[in-house]
């Protein structure tokens, strides 16, 4: 770990992070606040996918936006991780950073492999097929430190509790959101995330479960549910197939980006298919359930052991596990910082150290 004498040695470098995926917006607003605190100078892409170029302008973020989504085929999706790669090159000769930064940004990383800049990958689920696009460092949740995992292990750091800790303090409820997504304040609101049906790791029991999860809700008076879609197609295929859940306002798609904590802040209870929303409810204290039916990662058993999440493993236990129960809010949240935030920057400042050091050293062997 770095020590206070040894921070001069790290101020000044040019960071760059990519933003990939959706959770990756909120999650780096905290990061590149204190990494620019500690003197360095951060910059950043953004894939134009999943609402990631739209919750970015909303949080006021300067980006460069570079490259699409490419669907859920196999062989498209390799098109699109090289050809995006390749997109960034205007974007690094203009920039010349010094280090990558980044969430599991694939194309940022093969990039960065290729011509030999450092790479730290932030992450917290070990099941994630890496082969071209294997980063130098990885920074995991303590969970997943005992885990097999690819890169090696001189290579790993780990920080304290889950990564939505690093965010999550820093909310503050805006309850005007009800009226902007015209919920109301009667009855229950339970927000619902999909399956990631375009995704490596998904499997098609999740979608099972999702079904039978929004045959309850509409079988159940006195609940509405905040359906989040993970892009438009996905939506589309949603209303033409199940156009029953939509009567009458009994399930609402927002329009545009919202913030995630604070739908899920005024919602009784969570339900997601995936990994990071049913993390952030955990993180603010609200009931969260997981029908996501992909390998169980360390951090989410962990999570189940400490009675934060309730994993769900069949159509029976939609109907025997998820309590339909209406949650107090008029609580405030948990405003303690948490370690986790600490960690990573720390971890971030420790490896330009140490990159720094091996760089001046190649540096010497070739000279001399």
């Amino acid at each position: 770990m770095i020590q206070p004498n040894e921070a001069t040695e790290t101020r000044g470098v040019k960071i760059w992070i990519d933003l990939d995926n959706t959770p990756h917006v909120p999650f780096f607003i905290p990061v590149i606040r204190e990494l620019e605190r500690r003197g360095h100078e951060v910059v950043l892409t953004a894939r134009d996918a999943f609402q990631v170029c739209e919750l970015a302008d909303k949080k006021g973020i300067q980006y460069v936006k570079i490259g699409r989504h490419f669907g859920k085929n196999p062989v498209k999706k390799v098109i699109g991780l090289l050809w995006r790669s390749a997109q960034l090159v205007p974007f690094y000769l203009l920039q010349r950073p010094r280090l990558a930064l980044s969430l599991g940004a694939r194309s940022q990383i093969l990039f960065c492999r290729i011509i030999l800049i450092p790479t730290i990958s932030i992450t917290d689920y070990e099941h994630t097929r890496e082969t071209l696009a294997q980063p130098r460092w990885l920074v995991v949740a303590e969970a997943l430190f005992n885990e097999q995992l690819s890169t090696k292990a001189a290579r790993i750091r780990s920080f304290r509790g889950i990564k939505e800790n690093v965010y999550a303090p820093e909310f503050k409820p805006d309850f005007s959101l009800i009226e902007e997504l015209g919920i109301g304040q009667d009855g229950m609101v339970v927000t619902v995330r999909p399956p990631a049906n375009e995704a490596h790791y998904y499997h098609p029991d999740s979608d099972v479960l999702f079904f039978e999860l929004m045959s309850r809700i509409c079988q159940t008076p006195g609940i509405r549910a905040v359906l989040l879609p993970r892009n438009d197609h996905q939506e589309q295929c949603l209303r033409a197939h199940h156009p029953d859940w939509f009567l009458d306002g009994k399930t609402i798609v927002p329009s545009g980006a919202v913030d995630g904590l604070n739908l899920i802040w005024l919602s009784d209870f969570v339900v997601g298919g995936g990994g990071t929303m049913n993390r952030e409810a955990a993180a603010l204290g609200v009931p969260a359930y997981s029908i996501f039916r992909g390998k169980t990662g360390a951090v989410d058993r962990m999570l189940e052991r400490e009675g934060r999440l309730t994993m769900i493993r069949s159509a029976e236990e939609v109907w025997t596990k998820i309590a339909f129960v209406r949650r107090d809010k008029t609580h405030p949240p948990d405003h303690h910082p948490r370690e986790a935030l600490h960690d990573i920057v720390n971890h971030i400042e420790d490896i330009i150290r140490i990159e720094r050091v091996s760089s001046s050293s190649r540096g010497k062997a070739g000279r001399s």
